[in-house]
């Protein structure tokens, strides 16, 4: 259903318009990328500079990935454990990496669902949610990571509109202590959550999360330019 609904749509961006789709370039955060071992991606500093290298070396602007990501980013975060069930470590959002204060849009017609500033090392830090309705599907976007001056601004119920600016990334201070990016993500039902989401899992509740948070990239069409 969701691959049809959003075929029909063109591209659309979620950061910075005048960016355009090809100076982006996938980055692997799974397990898989060795590279990462010699990196210590606990720290934001560090990553920070692992990913300007990164950008440098592919002549690119943005790095974007990580939907359905097994990753090791979050063993040393305590946000990610549970001593009743398994550690958190599957990615379900879409994330996508550029500097701090860069210019985070709407990407479809919408109204403010709710916002709120997860705080915390590991978590979103400031949060928005947009509430969308397309041929009576109503789904939700969640944008984390951002600066605590995109919550300062808007109001539950103000309507906004595809492409228009609704913040700004944050940084390592407020963000939850990682080098700026934005986590995005599509939310079927978003139940009883206000102003924030899970965006991360484990391998018992994977099921349920790819069923209810189908690929942003569906949407965003960033592979396909």
């Amino acid at each position: 259903m969701w691959t049809a609904l959003f075929d029909k749509m063109p591209p659309v961006k979620v950061i910075d318009e005048s960016i355009d789709y090809k100076y982006y370039v996938n980055l692997d955060l799974s397990l898989a990328n060795r590279d990462l071992a010699l990196v210590n991606i606990d720290d934001a500093q560090a990553f920070g500079r692992y990913l300007n290298k990164y950008l440098s070396q592919h002549r690119a602007k943005v790095a974007y990935g990580g939907y359905n990501e097994k990753r090791s980013l979050y063993k040393r975060r305590a946000i990610f454990k549970n001593d009743n069930s398994p550690e958190r470590d599957i990615h379900i959002g879409l994330d996508l990496w550029s500097p701090a204060g860069t210019p985070v849009l709407a990407a479809l017609d919408g109204k403010v669902h709710s916002f709120n500033y997860n705080a915390g090392v590991g978590n979103y830090g400031p949060t928005l949610l947009l509430e969308h309705a397309v041929e009576e599907q109503v789904f939700y976007t969640l944008y984390g990571h951002l600066s605590l001056e995109s919550i300062s601004g808007p109001a539950i119920g103000q309507t906004v509109k595809a492409g228009e600016q609704i913040g700004t990334l944050g940084d390592a201070i407020v963000n939850g202590d990682y080098a700026p990016h934005l986590h995005f993500q599509l939310i079927r039902n978003i139940a009883d959550y206000f102003g924030d989401y899970p965006g991360v899992c484990n391998e018992q509740q994977l099921p349920f999360f790819l069923d209810n948070c189908p690929d942003p990239n569906l949407l965003l069409k960033i592979n396909i330019q």
